[in-house]
């Protein structure tokens, strides 16, 4: 675990470069003010921007464990806390079934009988038959752990109140068990791609920092630190590219990770230019749909800039 006096934003700049992502001062002020504050964070942006790489390289540097929440449409408490592991429970209860007979023999009619099993269910209802998911594997956690909410935006806006109850008090009730508060808080880290308002109440909880596409000096920087084999003048020509492309209006905008993608494509193929053949060939590390694809090779030269 990192001493706290060594984080600075200076630091988790560094950090995060040596991963080959361009930290700015903007993204290491926000997470060191995180820590400070002890306050989630909600990184909101456009998808493919590293707002995900973010929670992953802030787990990274405090050394701690990541425990991640993929959020989707219907997610509700029980994929997101904890399950009782019912197959557990029906194997036991089958393995103890001669137990159970002994138990039962000398009992004379059926009120007798529940009466000796009068709380011997709890039995099955102890922590050796719960399933923690990530929100309770995130409070229960024997060290500190970074816990991060993967697209918050596509969970239900009753899920979004969940979740706001247990990062008000990083505590949960289960009824079997009672209340289980966190041994160490987590440092959290919400995303949202903004496709629907979050509630007022969840952004006041947090901290917020908007996420948009690096700049073309960062985008170059990103894709040098990644594919080294890369020449100066082809790199900054396919960034320029994928830049221009964000401005276009396609189905899906290429993100950071599939630039890096297209880049490490070109260097296998040998390409030292963006000519209408080898579009072709590696087009697809980059745009993911066809249509897309067959609009950029019908007008090349119009998003070359």
């Amino acid at each position: 675990m990192r001493d706290p006096v060594s984080v600075t934003p200076e630091a988790i700049e560094e950090s995060f470069r040596a991963h080959g992502f361009v930290c700015t001062g903007e993204v290491a002020t926000t997470l060191y003010l995180s820590d400070a504050l002890g306050k989630p964070l909600l990184l909101e942006g456009p998808p493919g921007v590293g707002k995900t790489e973010i929670g992953k390289l802030w787990a990274e540097f405090h050394g701690a464990e990541l425990v991640r929440l993929q959020c989707y449409e219907g997610l509700d408490e029980a994929k997101a806390l904890y399950e009782w592991s019912y197959g557990k429970q029906m194997l036991y209860a089958q393995l103890l079934r001669d137990k159970m007979g002994e138990m039962l023999a000398s009992t004379a009619d059926l009120g007798a009988a529940l009466a000796v099993l009068r709380g011997k269910a709890d039995e099955f209802f102890s922590r050796d038959f719960l399933l923690p998911r990530p929100l309770l594997a995130a409070i229960t956690a024997e060290r500190p752990v970074v816990l991060l909410v993967d697209e918050v935006d596509r969970s239900d806006e009753e899920f979004e109140a969940f979740l706001l109850e247990v990062l008000s008090d990083y505590q949960v009730s289960i009824p079997e068990l009672g209340t289980i508060r966190a041994r160490h808080r987590p440092r959290v880290v919400l995303t949202s791609n903004d496709t629907r308002d979050l509630s007022g109440a969840l952004r006041r909880r947090c901290l917020y920092l908007y996420v948009d596409y690096p700049s073309f000096e960062d985008e170059i920087a990103i894709v040098e630190s990644r594919v080294p084999g890369l020449s100066v003048a082809l790199t900054e020509r396919l960034v320029r590219f994928a830049q221009s492309l964000r401005k276009a209006d396609l189905k899906k905008a290429p993100a950071v990770a599939e630039v890096v993608d297209w880049a490490l494509a070109l260097v296998a193929v040998g390409a030292e230019s963006l000519s209408a053949a080898v579009l072709r060939r590696t087009l697809g590390a980059l745009l993911k749909s066809r249509e897309d694809v067959e609009r950029v090779l019908a007008e090349p030269s119009r998003f070359r800039g």
